[in-house]
């Protein structure tokens, strides 16, 4: 059958290997084929006609004219009814935004096939609604597109094509000239391709654009993108299996007592030494250890971690049921949630599902890293799912430090709703779990949390002690992200007490760190809009302009509703329209009682 493809990217078309090109008449009926392919529900006819069509005279009349323009279009292969509306495409039949956002996102790509944003040159300024969420659609997609372009750079150049990475590099590089990751990948592939001088001329570009547009140094990530790791065994150590597994038992013990520069010390040795092997199975073993030490000790999140975790890929034999396999793409799978991926999460994750059959260890970390994604995006039934499940698995393997990080987990999804007593028991069980296992490094992540929960009841002084015990905790452990949560906590205290003073203090004092968690940095973005508020700060409008943006690339529905409700407060009427519409399908009662405090869950007339 012959191909077709409905791009949705640039100017939208619909494009047939054969046969005439019919495209639908008017920018409504493209904004209702978007909506229809990429929309996160079903739409009823009568909530359509109320997004798209509310100022027609006859807005149910104006949908089906609509339709028919979209089925003559289309053709007779396609189908598209019912009620709620859907679109059935065949197989032969493909969208451009779905195989950027959905498993077919693999192999190599041609990226100028996905040039140009959604729907480009198209607005909707009378669909307040529709607008809203067209924008933050394009602001979600370009992020899917550039991390789709990245992630296929990194994986060209670990499986030894540096000028196919060099050119895919160079066009993500492009689209967003200030993501360290991106112009890492690019220098490596430069040097990869024998381009010394390239590379070098490539690093003090980027020095200056930095200084020059960014007020700020190159980053680190960047800088030792041109400097060669270097070797530290010699050869009187002798390179075997037993050897190896030796410096990998050493940095795992390390490890567990908190001594994590030497465990990094002693997982390089150890590919080191499998590199002088020669055995491939070693190799790999060895740079997902190191991997995983650099994201789950040191906090890396850079392209040297994607570097190292698509390598051990190509050393593996594919997709086959392996503790190696599953677990290098459940790091890469936690590494894109963490990013505000989710996408590229949720692909990482299943095909880390795929190969975990019969290892419930792994079958643990992978469900502890999905029941993130689905907290981090407000699909709380399916995060607190995930997260339930983890934990069984988890005692049933005695991996009491997996346990505690996802019952850390479900007690911040369960903070976030709204329920204090679900929250406050699963977080002082985590509690006793890391005290048990003297596991200092996570212990300010719970307690931030807990103090959280005794704030939201109301019990300032237990508040008080343990978001100060976190903070101090979260400072000597040098943990960007639980700093940031537990900045978060104590400008909420302060916020709570009247202090609107100390807490942008607070705030303020975290603001320049990576976040390493987007999701924190988001919700911080989110305090720093309330207290921007509470001060009549004339930064409030920025802040969550900012918010906005950084909430709606990441896909964090909640965080995109909040900043719409501040933008509302602020006086923008085209926000607070959109806000009902917006938090349709966040099943959070926290929120809804947050934005019926406002008066801003009215206005909106669909519903579905």
């Amino acid at each position: 059958m012959a191909e077709a493809w409905i791009r949705l990217l640039g100017i939208p078309e619909i494009l047939r290997s054969e046969g005439t090109q019919v495209q639908p008449r008017g920018r409504k009926s493209w904004a209702l084929l978007a909506y229809l392919l990429l929309g996160r529900r079903k739409a009823t006819r009568s909530s359509l006609a109320s997004l798209l069509f509310a100022d027609a005279e006859d807005p149910l009349g104006a949908l089906r004219w609509n339709l028919s323009q979209l089925r003559r279009a289309l053709g007779p292969e396609i189908e598209l009814a019912g009620d709620p509306l859907t679109v059935v495409l065949p197989e032969n039949w493909h969208c451009d935004v779905e195989s950027i956002l959905g498993p077919r996102a693999t192999g190599l790509i041609d990226s100028s096939a996905i040039e140009g944003e959604l729907l480009e040159g198209l607005s909707f300024p009378e669909c307040s609604a529709f607008d809203a969420w067209l924008i933050v659609e394009r602001h979600r997609i370009a992020n899917a597109v550039q991390t789709v372009i990245y992630e296929e750079a990194v994986a060209a150049l670990a499986a030894g094509a540096p000028q196919a990475a060099a050119s895919l590099a160079t066009k993500v590089a492009g689209l967003d000239p200030f993501n360290a990751n991106f112009q890492s990948v690019l220098i490596k592939s430069l040097i990869a391709a024998g381009d010394q001088a390239g590379a070098r001329k490539h690093v003090l570009q980027c020095a200056d654009d930095f200084r020059r547009e960014l007020g700020v140094e190159l980053p680190e990530e960047i800088r030792r993108a041109l400097v060669p790791e270097k070797r530290s065994t010699g050869p009187l150590v002798p390179a075997s299996a037993v050897t190896v597994h030796s410096y990998l038992e050493a940095a795992s013990a390390s490890r567990a007592a908190g001594a994590v520069d030497r465990a990094m010390d002693q997982l390089r040795t150890a590919g080191e030494l499998a590199e002088r092997t020669g055995r491939n199975d070693l190799r790999a073993e060895t740079l997902i250890a190191l991997a995983g030490g650099l994201i789950h000790s040191v906090g890396a999140r850079g392209a040297a971690v994607d570097a190292l975790l698509h390598k051990s890929l190509t050393l593996l034999p594919k997709d086959e049921a392996s503790p190696l396999t599953a677990a290098a793409y459940c790091d890469l799978g936690w590494l894109s949630s963490l990013r505000g991926t989710p996408e590229s999460a949720i692909r990482w994750l299943d095909r880390a599902e795929r190969c975990s059959e019969g290892l419930p260890k792994e079958q643990a970390k992978i469900l502890t890293a999905r029941g993130m994604t689905e907290l981090n995006t407000a699909r709380y039934g399916p995060g607190h799912g995930a997260l339930d499940a983890s934990v069984e698995l988890a005692v049933m393997t005695g991996d009491r430090r997996q346990e505690a990080i996802a019952m850390a987990m479900n007690g911040h999804g369960y903070l976030l709703q709204g329920n204090l007593g679900r929250a406050a028991a699963v977080l002082d069980k985590a509690l006793a779990v890391v005290s048990s296992e003297h596991w200092t490094a996570f212990a300010p992540f719970v307690e931030a949390l807990r103090g959280a929960a005794y704030l939201a009841e109301g019990k300032l002084d237990e508040a008080t002690d343990y978001i100060d015990h976190a903070t101090v905790l979260a400072s000597l452990t040098g943990n960007n992200a639980f700093m940031i949560v537990s900045a978060d906590a104590q400008a909420r205290l302060h916020l709570a007490l009247g202090e609107s003073r100390i807490a942008q203090q607070h705030i303020h004092q975290v603001q320049g760190l990576s976040p390493g968690w987007v999701w924190a940095g988001g919700r911080l973005m989110d305090t720093a809009c309330e207290v921007a508020l509470a001060t009549q700060s004339p930064e409030a409008s920025v802040r969550a302009s900012r918010l906005t943006e950084l909430a709606s690339r990441s896909g964090m529905r909640e965080l995109v509703v909040r900043a719409h409700s501040h933008r509302g407060v602020l006086g923008d009427a085209e926000a607070a329209e959109a806000v009902p519409f917006l938090a349709r399908g966040i099943d959070n009662p926290a929120l809804e009682s947050y934005l019926a405090a406002r008066k801003q869950l009215t206005g909106w007339q669909g519903d579905d």
